[in-house]
């Protein structure tokens, strides 16, 4: 489950896992009374408790809901889905596909970029164009690296997730190669440190988690 963080217009945001969802909405209704109503309201789950507290699920890959409105959303929740993820920092980039949870093929790679010099005038300008252009390479290579190693499961993937700098990540989608990718992009960004292959391993926890919005009466 990922951290809870405040709501825009009141009550708190977070993410579960499809694996999880189902314990977790026992231990809504057990906190909060039985589901007094499910509905499917704009492409999300609503759920009212009997004592008003508002629950709204919405699925980063969403399925076809029966009648059974809970089990088909939470069953759905849990198949597995492809995605590619991009993650680009200043001197490192990380891709990905991931069926499901599971990493498929990926790409770590790093590059130098200077650090910021103290210095003034004429040696700042020196450092500053070429902290400049190791920071093109960067891109340079990240795309070369999405071209090579995520555009061939273009065709496949659902969707594309991104995190880093999203000025350097919005440097390599404009590469026109990678269009049938960056259709895919899906928001909000993934919050990421540095790209690692550890950190990459760590992206499917963000990326398949149900996207809760909880709300308790006077929220």
């Amino acid at each position: 489950m990922t951290r809870p963080r405040p709501a825009a217009g009141g009550g708190r945001i977070l993410g579960v896992a499809p694996e999880r969802l189902g314990r977790w909405l026992d231990g809504v209704a057990e906190r909060h009374g039985v589901f007094a109503d499910v509905r499917v309201d704009d492409g999300a789950l609503r759920i009212t408790c009997t004592d008003g507290t508002t629950v709204v699920l919405r699925a980063p890959f969403p399925g076809d809901t029966g009648p059974a409105l809970l089990s088909t959303f939470t069953a759905a929740a849990r198949q597995p889905h492809r995605a590619a993820v991009l993650l680009v920092r200043r001197g490192r980039w990380a891709v990905g596909v991931f069926d499901g949870g599971d990493l498929v093929v990926s790409k770590v790679d790093a590059r130098q970029v200077q650090g910021r010099t103290a210095a003034g005038g004429w040696s700042q300008q020196r450092f500053a164009r070429r902290r400049g252009n190791q920071t093109d390479a960067v891109v340079e290579h990240a795309v070369e690296t999405a071209v090579r190693v995520l555009l061939p499961h273009a065709a496949s993937v659902e969707a594309l997730f991104t995190g880093g700098d999203r000025g350097l990540v919005d440097d390599v989608l404009d590469d026109p190669r990678l269009a049938p990718l960056a259709v895919l992009r899906r928001e909000p960004p993934l919050d990421v440190g540095d790209p690692t292959k550890a950190v990459l391993l760590e992206t499917p926890k963000q990326f398949r988690a149900i996207r809760v919005h909880i709300t308790e009466p006077g929220e």
